[in-house]
């Protein structure tokens, strides 16, 4: 079974930008770095509802 990937450009942008702000900001928390990144990149709900849980449990999600 294949893992599951980002599809949209914008959730491809908001995964590397939180990247970025991680090692910028490492005491930065999962949930306000998702909640500025689907704002940054202008994310729908389930975009933002995939990042969120990328960010919090990546294993979880390359199934």
């Amino acid at each position: 079974m294949g893992s599951i990937s980002p599809q949209g450009e914008n959730l491809k942008k908001a995964i590397s930008w939180i990247s970025e702000q991680r090692l910028a900001n490492p005491d930065q928390s999962d949930l306000i770095l998702a909640e500025n990144a689907a704002i940054r990149f202008d994310l729908n709900p389930d975009d933002s509802e995939f990042l969120l849980r990328f960010i919090k449990e990546p294993d979880s999600i390359n199934n």
